[in-house]
């Protein structure tokens, strides 16, 4: 009697703690690329964010899962674990030009569930301090003047953020993006090393990244940020490109989705939990440490601003002839 007694009361135990289990235990992060990368850096500030808050008891897990600047994960989360309710997935601003280009394969942005949005970068335009180009102005002008004059670098190749940033100047100057000559480098640290060589003359890039070269001793300067208003801190004296009068804009978000069978109240628990952590001075004091500014969205309103940015990267690439036919 006292054994079944025992075996009941551990049945009874297990029973319970499985009932009691729910999205925010066992948690884990997919960062889509090998470490030390964007995806890392965001599944870590997520990390830090809700055990420092103590929104989770254990910590999160990050695992990594390469290729296809996103393309793997996504496809493996939705074909293969699309119900899993405690597993995020970071992504950023290229994965979403990824989408709108077809290169994640026959699925598209409405094949997942975009959960948070926690920080956001922006394209700028840098160039050297002792660069002729004072403004976007200058910049535009010169382009306009003779495109084979001025030479473009970035990292990455057609296609990327980078190039299209590149791109959207040349059409402000109204040219066509074909004749701007434009060096494509394996990442922003070889772009700067270029531009301060004298083998570039503009680089397009990001805000945070630059400004910690800056910060560092980089002779750089920079003639516009692609945001909407001017950014705080240390680039608070860099004019918008639509201070200047072009109407580029450029933000880099950084932030998670769920696979497409994760039930309304465990994805309801996530995008609150992830509201009140970005709402604490302790989780905007991580985002500023990572370089990343304010952006703060969950649930069915980050849902649509993605969805309306696809939208938007989608019509660059039908213009800018990018999209991969299906």
């Amino acid at each position: 009697m006292k054994l079944k007694c025992t075996l009941f009361a551990l049945s009874f135990a297990c029973a319970a703690a499985t009932a009691a289990a729910g999205p925010l235990d066992k948690t884990e992060c997919i960062a889509p690329a090998k470490p030390g990368g964007g995806f890392d850096l965001t599944c870590k500030l997520a990390q830090s964010g809700l055990m420092n808050g103590k929104f989770i008891k254990d910590p999160m897990r990050v695992t990594y899962m390469p290729g296809g600047i996103g393309a793997v994960a996504y496809n493996a989360v939705v074909a293969q674990r699309p119900g899993e309710e405690n597993t995020i997935v970071a992504f950023s601003g290229g994965s979403l030009l990824n989408l709108a280009q077809g290169k994640f394969g026959r699925y598209n942005e409405n094949d997942v569930r975009w959960l948070a949005g926690i920080g956001t970068d922006y394209g700028a335009v840098i160039v050297t301090k002792d660069s002729p180009f004072k403004s976007l102005k200058d910049l535009i002008a010169a382009v306009k003047a003779d495109p084979t004059k001025v030479v473009f670098g970035a990292g990455g190749t057609v296609g990327s953020q980078d190039w299209m940033k590149a791109a959207l100047v040349a059409k402000a100057a109204g040219i066509d993006y074909k004749a701007m000559r434009f060096v494509a480098f394996e990442g922003g640290g070889e772009a700067t090393t270029a531009l301060q060589g004298g083998h570039i003359h503009v680089y397009s890039g990001d805000a945070s990244e630059v400004s910690e070269k800056i910060a560092a001793g980089a002779p750089l300067r920079l003639l516009a940020v692609f945001a909407d208003k001017r950014l705080p801190g240390a680039l608070a004296n860099v004019p918008t490109a639509k201070e200047q009068g072009y109407d580029l804009e450029w933000p880099i978000v950084r932030g998670f989705y769920m696979g497409p069978k994760v039930k309304d109240a465990e994805y309801k628990v996530w995008a609150d939990t992830f509201a009140q952590m970005m709402a604490t001075k302790e989780f905007e004091k991580l985002r500023e440490e990572r370089g990343l500014f304010p952006f703060a969205l969950t649930g069915a309103e980050f849902d649509a601003y993605v969805k309306r940015q696809v939208q938007r990267y989608r019509q660059l690439a039908d213009e800018f002839g990018l999209t991969k036919k299906q």
